[in-house]
Parts: structure tokens; sequence; C-alpha cells
């Protein structure tokens, strides 16, 4: 199981790698594991500011659909469209290629409240 040390994580099993006030937000090996096969991701919030736990997207794999929340609160500016036409990224590779979305955070004291690496290790048994 893959969890980057350098990240932060939520609860909902997204990864998080702050630079700034921009924060690359996608979802855990764990989680993509869960999934399985993923077959599509959706984000029609770019562009959009949203709060923190707000659904942004959509991921989509073989069995399931699962809704995308936003870890943290500000406005989506870019969608890592490779995933378009390649969401297998997700699978393959899920804090490089298969990145989702980046955020202008609006209120960067909540970083505080993400998980770093052992935490999130304790809340999925790892």
């Amino acid at each position: 199981m893959n969890i980057p040390a350098e990240l932060k994580y939520t609860k909902d099993h997204e990864w998080i790698k702050i630079d700034g006030d921009i924060a690359t937000i996608g979802i855990t090996d764990f989680a993509q594991g869960e999934l399985g096969d993923i077959v599509f991701v959706e984000v029609e919030t770019l562009d959009e500011t949203l709060d923190r736990d707000e659904v942004f997207g959509t991921v989509e794999a073989v069995k399931t659909v699962s809704d995308l929340f936003l870890p943290l609160s500000g406005e989506i500016i870019e969608f890592n469209e490779t995933l378009e036409d390649e969401p297998e990224n997700v699978n393959s590779d899920p804090y490089g290629e298969g990145w989702m979305i980046k955020l202008k955070m609006t209120d960067e004291s909540q970083v505080d409240d993400l998980l770093d690496a052992q935490a999130y290790k304790e809340i999925i048994g790892s």
C-alpha cells in the first residue's frame, strides 16, 4: 500500500499536495484499489468556488460510482484532462498521472484539519 509521507489525507480517501495556496487533489492508492478498474472521472465544477466537504465530481468504476468530496474550500482552477481519455491513470498512478484537480485554497487554516500519512494508515488499518 503506497501512502506517501509528504502528502495530506482525508477520511474519505483523498490525498492533497500543498504548494503555496494551491492544492493538488486525487484519490488514494487504497481508494482506487477498493473501487477497482476506473472507467470514468467526471468533474463539472471547474472554475467554481466550493466549500470543504462539497461534492466536486464523481469517479466511476466497473461496479460503482463514487462522489468525490472537496477536502478544502476554494476555487477549482484545473482538471486533469488526460483522465477523460485515460481514467485508468487513477489506478496505475494515483499520486502522479492520476491526480484529479488543482484548487486555489480560500482558507489555508483548513490544512491543519487534514490527516498525515500515519493517521491515514491507522484509518485504513494498514
